[in-house]
């Protein structure tokens, strides 16, 4: 469900080496086991190329410098693909989707309606989370990609959904 991806444990370069040299050619996007760099993206979110070791490990040390101490895990990589619009972040209790809205980085981008999370439903109860976070981007080609789960310890709510909403829908679940 999402891009094909790499990892490592963590920060090594041969590790490294051996993360990017499995996902074959291509460009690629790093994180960590929690976070990105997104907002720093040329230099330390986005691999022009696999296959040119210089360069991925230099935008692999930016974003370990960037991360510092925050640093958790390893270097995940991933294959590049193009999404054709913002991210739409989804919320489930207990394996039921009980809100669609946009992704915090971009509050005012709502998804349109009627997003089929069919496929998602499933995967998502099999995690056996009371609470998780699911974060989607539709691909060029029509597929929808799971781009993160979190279990809500670092799932932000955008300013543009209403607490109360949130919480009631989540409440109303539990129940």
């Amino acid at each position: 469900m999402t891009p094909r991806s790499g990892w490592t444990v963590g920060a090594s370069r041969t590790d490294f080496d051996q993360a990017r040299l499995a996902l074959g050619n291509g460009p690629a996007v790093i994180r960590d086991y929690v976070k990105s760099m997104k907002h720093y993206w040329s230099e330390a979110a986005f691999i022009a190329s696999v296959e040119d070791g210089d360069a991925a490990w230099q935008v692999a040390s930016r974003f370990r410098q960037l991360r510092d101490d925050d640093f958790v895990g390893g270097f995940v990589l991933r294959e590049f693909e193009q999404f054709t619009a913002a991210e739409v972040r989804t919320w489930w209790v207990h394996g039921r989707c009980v809100l669609v809205g946009p992704h915090p980085d971009t509050p005012h981008d709502h998804p349109s309606e009627g997003i089929d999370l069919g496929w998602l439903a499933p995967l998502i109860d099999a995690l056996g989370l009371p609470f998780v976070t699911a974060d989607l981007a539709l691909r060029a080609d029509g597929v929808w990609r799971v781009i993160e789960v979190g279990d809500g310890q670092v799932s932000d709510r955008p300013v543009s959904i209403d607490p109360a909403m949130l919480i009631a829908a989540a409440f109303d679940e539990a129940r």
